[in-house]
């Protein structure tokens, strides 16, 4: 699905929700300038301080163990070794918080935020996002679901009054911001009111926990639900489906904004570069169908997010 037909599906099917996409959630910290006008922060204009690692840090978003990923992107990070001739680390984080806090305090390099965090990244730690997955034809993102499991006595998304549900995390859009947001305005769901939220940490967490019949419902992204699918994590008779959303787009990559210009195109050409046929990384993105990077534009590719956090009143405002 298109960026342009999501967002009408979703304008059109929150009205109330509408009504609140009013302003942005927040602005950008005093540390950065964006004079262009692209919502990012813009490069130092003075050399000294463009930033220069000997080594580059990585880091993937935590939507599920991070053990898990450090041997998916071995591969992609010796490609952009050869690129950039840095070496580069994985760093394997625990939260979201954690990954922008390593960001802002220039520990960390390159990244993939997850779709909820990258407005934060963007306006508190200088992250500039410029790659995407996507599928072979182009096409890209993914639907946040919540989930039951059978026998739960919740077959639809109006049972959850009175029971819990699982998020992940504040900063996730579809652990959290997406469907907080559907419930008011759909269902006039309200947490705390109307159900009781509790936190998982992890998409990976949330699913298992309804597996295991440890949360009554959960709201999860697909793709992860897929890929965890695949590796027979879960099975499909575990889980139920009560609601999908319009089409999100998934993790954002990027970098911080004052890298060495040259360097920062070393980086940007090892993402566009990179041969997907036969990786570690092909093979576990292939479940939930993404076989390429392509480019992204932050302003236009996130406009539904950034109307979310402002209907939630979010704020972006750094800590």
């Amino acid at each position: 699905m298109s960026f342009e037909r999501s967002r009408r599906v979703f304008l059109a099917g929150a009205a109330a929700l509408a009504a609140l996409l009013a302003a942005p959630a927040g602005a950008m910290d005093p540390r950065y300038t964006d004079a262009d006008g692209d919502l990012t922060a813009d490069p130092p204009a003075d050399a000294k301080d463009w930033l220069d690692p000997n080594v580059l840090i990585f880091a993937y978003t935590p939507v599920e163990d991070p053990a898990v990923y450090a041997k998916v992107w071995e591969g992609f990070l010796k490609h952009m070794e050869e690129k950039t001739g840095k070496r580069v680390q994985f760093f394997p984080v625990q939260s979201n918080a954690a990954q922008i806090e390593a960001m802002r305090a220039g520990r960390l390099h390159v990244a993939g935020f997850n779709t909820g965090s990258n407005p934060l990244a963007v306006n508190c730690a200088g992250f500039v996002p410029f790659a995407m997955m996507a599928s072979a034809d182009g096409s890209y993102g993914y639907e946040m679901e919540i989930i039951t499991y059978p026998g739960s006595g919740i077959e639809t998304v109006e049972d959850i009054k009175g029971k819990k549900l699982a998020f992940t995390a504040p900063t996730s859009n579809s652990g959290y911001k997406a469907p907080s947001a559907m419930l008011k305005a759909e269902y006039g769901l309200e947490a705390e009111k109307d159900f009781e939220p509790v936190f998982s940490g992890k998409h990976d967490n949330s699913i298992i926990g309804v597996a295991n019949k440890d949360y009554p419902a959960a709201a999860i992204a697909n793709s992860v639900l897929a890929r965890m699918l695949a590796r027979d994590v879960v099975e499909p008779e575990q889980i139920l489906s009560l609601y999908k959303s319009q089409t999100f787009p998934t993790t954002g990559y990027g970098l911080v904004y004052n890298l060495k210009p040259e360097l920062a195109e070393s980086i940007r050409d090892a993402f566009f570069s990179y041969p997907w046929e036969g990786s570690a990384l092909a093979a576990e993105f292939e479940r939930s169908g993404e076989s390429q990077f392509i480019p992204i534009d932050y302003k236009t590719h996130w406009e539904v997010v950034r109307q979310i956090d402002a209907a939630m009143g979010s704020s972006y405002d750094c800590r």
